[in-house]
């Protein structure tokens, strides 16, 4: 039973070790995928592209949007976002003017009254009960 018992122990570790070897070169293949221009992910959300790397202090300068730089440990950065492909299929069309953005009246309007609304809406909430 004893024996059973370490070699459970030793299967755990050996499932220890090989999951963290995984994941350092998971993220070495990561880093060494960064270059300048490359648009990222960190750790805490904020999307960015790669503007300038210090490997000898582990620094990444970001640029969030155009003119706001930030400056985050390469550890940080988490993932390499890939640029959404648009449809080509279907061209977008931009119409010359706003009256064709103005949503199409269907049917008459309502002829209800304030009164007779908040009645109905009250009615309505009674039906559940």
């Amino acid at each position: 039973m004893t024996i059973l018992l370490f070699v459970m122990l030793g299967i755990f570790i050996f499932m220890m070790f090989r999951r963290n070897k995984k994941t350092k070169d998971q993220q070495v293949t990561l880093q060494s995928q960064f270059a300048p221009g490359v648009e990222v992910m960190t750790s805490f959300g904020l999307f960015g592209r790669i503007v300038s790397m210090d490997d000898d202090e582990n620094k990444v300068v970001l640029e969030l949007s155009p003119g706001n730089l930030a400056t985050v440990h390469r550890q940080a950065v988490t993932k390499i976002v890939e640029p959404a492909v648009a449809a080509e299929d279907e061209p977008t069309v931009v119409p010359d003017d706003a009256s064709s953005l103005a949503a199409e009246e269907t049917g008459t309007p309502s002829s209800e009254t304030p009164d007779e609304t908040l009645k109905r809406l009250n009615d309505e909430g009674k039906k559940d009960s």
